[in-house]
C-alpha cells in the first residue's frame, strides 16, 4: 500500500489508545502513521511511540501540523485522520480505490457523530448538507467544477504530490483549514465524498449541547465564507 495516515494532535491520550487498537486492526494496513504532536501536556507523544508510529512534533495549529505530517509522509496518498475519529476496517483500501481515479484530487469518508450514550443524527444530517449547500452557497463556479466542502471528521485523503504543489494547508489556521484545502485542490480535479461511513467523536456536542453545536458550526462557516481568516478559533472552543 503507499497510504500514510497523518494524525494530528494535541493532548489526546484519552482517545489514542482506541485509535491505536482501530489502526492495528486496518486491512491492508498502511505503509505508515505519523502523528504530527503540538505540544501535548500528557501522555499523546509516549503512547503513539508505544503504538510504532513515527512521531514528529511542531509548533501547535492543525493547519501547521497537517503540512509537517503531509511533508513527512512516505506515502504517495496521504489521510489525515483526527484522533477521536473510528477508521472503516478497510480504510486503506477504499482510499487506493477512490484515488486511483485521476479525476478525483480530494475525497472523504461519511461520518456519523456518535458518543457512549447516544448517536447524533441530526448533527449528522446537517454535516453531509453543508458538503454541499456551502460551497454552493459561497463558491458557485468552483460547486460547479465539482469542490466540495469537506472537514476533519470526514478523514480527508489525498495525493501528496498534489498536495504539496497547491502549498498545503495554510499553516497559520487553527480552524476550517480543510475547507481552504479542499478548494485549492480542486484545481486538480473533484472533491468527493465517499458513501462509507466513518464514526467520530460526539465530545464537542457533549460539552456544548446540539444547538449550540450547530450554532457555532453555522456562526464559524459563514464567518469563514464571507472572508474571514484571522482568529476564527476564538469562535470555536477546544474541547478534549
Amino acid at each position: 500500500m503507499s497510504t500514510s495516515i497523518v494524525i494530528p494532535m494535541l493532548n489526546e491520550a484519552k482517545a489514542l489508545p482506541a485509535l491505536i487498537r482501530h489502526i492495528a486492526a486496518l486491512d491492508p494496513p498502511p505503509l505508515e502513521v505519523v502523528a504530527v504532536d503540538g505540544g501535548s501536556a500528557d501522555r499523546s507523544v509516549d503512547l503513539a511511540r508505544e503504538a510504532g508510529w513515527r512521531v514528529i512534533e511542531t509548533p501547535a495549529g492543525r493547519g501547521r501540523q497537517i503540512n509537517a505530517g503531509a511533508e513527512a509522509a512516505k506515502g504517495a496518498n496521504v489521510v489525515v485522520l483526527h484522533a477521536d475519529t473510528v477508521p472503516p476496517a478497510d480504510m486503506v483500501a477504499v482510499i487506493e480505490e477512490t484515488l486511483s481515479n485521476p479525476a478525483i484530487s480530494l475525497a472523504g469518508f461519511t461520518p456519523i457523530l456518535r458518543g457512549p450514550e447516544k448517536t447524533r443524527w441530526g448533527t449528522t444530517l446537517h454535516n453531509w448538507a453543508k458538503t454541499y449547500y456551502a460551497p454552493l452557497l459561497f463558491r458557485p463556479l468552483l460547486f460547479v467544477k465539482g469542490c466540495r466542502l469537506l472537514f476533519g471528521d470526514h478523514a480527508m485523503f489525498f495525493r501528496r504530490a498534489q498536495f504539496l504543489e497547491c502549498g498545503g494547508c495554510d499553516p497559520e489556521a487553527k480552524v476550517m483549514e480543510e475547507a481552504d484545502l479542499c478548494i485549492r485542490l480542486t484545481r486538480f480535479g473533484r472533491v468527493k465524498l465517499v458513501p462509507r461511513f466513518i464514526e467520530t467523536s460526539d465530545r464537542r456536542i457533549a460539552e456544548w449541547g446540539a444547538l449550540k453545536a450547530n450554532w457555532i458550526y453555522l456562526k464559524v462557516g459563514f464567518l469563514w465564507g464571507l472572508g474571514a481568516r484571522e482568529r476564527l478559533e476564538r469562535y470555536y472552543p477546544d474541547v478534549r
